[in-house]
């Protein structure tokens, strides 16, 4: 049954993308102190669930750091177009509400890795 749970992300291991299912928990997750980063889905796209995986294999890996949550845009498009959203896998990266990084497309593990932990560190710019 955890295969399935976790399939449909009812189940999450510490450092994986959270799901967003609204607004609202869209809005509380962006505008933490903590940095977050909010990856843009969709079910459907085969190049998101690999950027998927990736995330579920690094988060683990950035607790202590930043939050990871996903958020599938047709579930909350609202929260898409809010960040003009329009080509999936995207991954932003917030700081107490802004926007500091972003990047669409897939990237391989070493870079994904690279970017996350550039955009947060201090004196980003």
């Amino acid at each position: 049954m955890g295969f399935f749970k976790r399939l449909l992300g009812l189940e999450v291991k510490p450092g994986e993308p959270v799901a967003l299912q609204d607004l609202a928990g869209y809005k509380k997750a962006t505008g933490s102190n903590t940095p977050s980063l909010v990856y843009y889905f969709h079910l459907w796209c085969s190049s998101c669930q690999v950027m998927g995986g990736l995330l579920n294999e690094i988060g683990p890996d950035y607790t202590e750091t930043i939050d990871f949550y996903k958020l599938d845009i047709h579930k909350v498009p609202e929260a898409a177009t809010a960040q003009a959203v329009s080509a999936v896998p995207t991954l932003i990266i917030f700081l107490a509400g802004e926007p500091v990084a972003r990047h669409s497309g897939l990237i391989p593990i070493d870079q994904l890795r690279e970017w996350i932990e550039k955009n947060i560190s201090p004196g980003i710019s």
